[in-house]
């Protein structure tokens, strides 16, 4: 059986808790054995980290220790798969620098905070997101320094008129991107605010797909 570790925590605005209760019953339909904590220090336990297939971090704005990092990292170097969500994967160290480099980015700003906005599939031969068309959200459109490695998925374009930031008009942010970091898949989707944006079914199925892609 494959083994998945979800580890929640930081500002509950974004719901981590709820968010891993949205995940952890797929992946387990999927034949994991899926272990939730909430604390970092999981991340410490070398033998532990290296056994997984994946690793799904969902925890905002925190603060995250050297050692606590290097066990992180040195999990997915060594082939671990890693993949999350909104602010819960890309807003979460940001004073580690490093965590950003193996994500793929960070979060910088959402402008207008909630609107109504459309997800462009920009790769629909790959397996995350093949078969799914353009979709609509009606929640926070991500504006976020991104690595120009990553293999991008699907974009949005920022219209400038949220948020009073008229000179982004026009700006094509990436919002699903998949990369790697040493042997291990790195899988990265920006929707996600609250539980409940899952409800959309193409941001729900987009983020199933990309979890298991990226799993080892």
């Amino acid at each position: 059986m494959k083994k998945a570790l979800m580890v929640w925590g930081g500002w509950e605005g974004h719901q981590p808790r709820q968010c891993v209760e949205r995940f952890a019953p797929f992946l387990q339909a999927n034949g994991y054995e899926v272990e939730v904590s909430n604390s970092m220090d999981t991340y410490l336990d070398a033998g532990k980290m290296t056994a997984l297939d994946l690793i799904v971090p969902v925890w905002t704005m925190g603060e995250i220790s050297n050692e606590q990092f290097k066990g992180l990292s040195a999990a997915v170097k060594s082939g671990v798969g890693l993949g999350g969500w909104h602010g819960g994967m890309c807003d979460s160290f940001r004073t580690n620098t490093e965590y950003q480099f193996m994500t793929g980015g960070q979060w910088v700003a959402h402008p207008g905070n909630i609107i109504d906005y459309t997800v462009h599939i920009t790769d629909g031969e790959d397996e995350v997101t093949k078969g799914i068309s353009d979709f609509q959200m009606h929640s926070e459109q991500y504006y976020m320094h991104t690595d120009p490695g990553n293999k991008v998925l699907a974009t949005t374009t920022i219209s400038g008129h949220h948020g009073d930031v008229p000179w982004v008009a026009g700006t094509i942010m990436p919002v699903v991107w998949k990369r790697m970091w040493g042997t291990g898949r790195v899988f990265y989707s920006s929707l996600g605010h609250v539980a409940a944006d899952f409800d959309v079914e193409e941001a729900r199925a987009i983020q199933e797909r990309g979890l298991l892609w990226a799993s080892r």
